[in-house]
């Protein structure tokens, strides 16, 4: 018998990590993140499903980046599937969603995962959106020049810009091609999302004004990846986003990191370009689905 239950005791959560970080490598975390986001936000629900004193299966739900939708991910270990564990923990985190009052749900698939994806469309979801990772292996990177008028600094010289920076994020953001608008909270922003690793984000200056940024965070397995890449409306196309990206790759270069990864939307079509010119590859894809509440 398959028992679900939240990941309260340090131990169980200790449970949920490892499962997780098992079962989708490329989205590793560590407990004190975890820890971290539940004590920010209590909103954030995580169990784990437990068969015969093991720990088979684990599963989030909470707010996601759109105000009205929340935010699930069921995960069972593959020798335990086809036996209604996962149905339990999409049940289970589904009912927590409903609770508060989400009028949607969503979730990320692994695009290689066919089994996901039946699995998914059998519980009522449907596919909105696909997210592709792009891989730069850094070797001799130039330096990034910046624009006339703009000065580069980074988080490490000036750790206040991050602050700034924030509702310039706001705005970038807002203009990503996605199925639903996307937000983000301060808290957050400051948390790493906007850029955990300080000597490596980059902000542009005009004066004492931020018209661009461009973070770079650690993830826990050790891979770098791009934070958000955004320059202020009236500063686009003059070179500045390319330029930041470049300035990242050379601080990157010059501190061997091999290499760093990044997601973009289908429909960015124009940082994926921008993303190719500066070496980056294709390696993997992201389903994003979603399903209604309350029905």
């Amino acid at each position: 018998m398959t028992t679900i239950r939240p990941a309260e005791t340090d131990a169980d959560l200790q449970a949920y990590v490892e499962l997780w970080n098992t079962v989708t490598p490329d989205e590793s975390s560590t407990v004190d993140q975890q820890r971290k986001r539940r004590q920010r936000d209590p909103r954030r629900l995580y169990v784990v499903a437990e068969c015969e004193g093991a720990i088979v299966g684990c599963g989030y739900a909470g707010p996601s980046d759109s105000p009205d939708r929340g935010f699930l991910a069921p995960r069972v270990l593959p020798d335990a599937r086809r036996q209604g564990i996962g149905t339990a923990l999409l049940r289970e985190l589904a009912a927590h969603l409903a609770t508060l009052d989400f009028v949607s749900m969503s979730s990320h698939l692994d695009g290689a995962d066919a089994r996901s994806l039946a699995f998914a469309l059998r519980h009522g979801f449907e596919e909105v959106d696909r997210q592709v990772e792009q891989v730069k292996v850094i070797g001799s990177e130039p330096v990034g020049v910046p624009p006339d008028g703009i000065a580069f600094t980074t988080l490490v010289e000036r750790p206040e810009l991050l602050r700034q920076s924030y509702n310039l994020a706001v705005e970038g953001y807002a203009d990503m091609a996605t199925y639903a608008p996307v937000t983000i909270a301060l808290d957050d922003w400051l948390d790493g999302d906007g850029g955990d690793v300080p000597a490596g984000s980059f902000a542009a200056l005009a004066g004492e004004d931020v018209v661009g940024f461009s973070g770079l965070c650690a993830m826990p397995d050790g891979v770098f990846e791009d934070g958000l890449t955004v320059v202020r409306s009236d500063w686009r196309r003059r070179g500045l986003a390319e330029a930041l990206k470049r300035a990242k790759l050379a601080w990157a270069a010059e501190n061997d990191i091999s290499e760093i990864v990044t997601w973009t939307q289908r429909g960015n079509e124009g940082m994926r370009a921008l993303n190719e010119r500066l070496g980056y590859v294709y390696r993997s894809v992201s389903i994003s689905v979603r399903a209604p509440l309350g029905d």
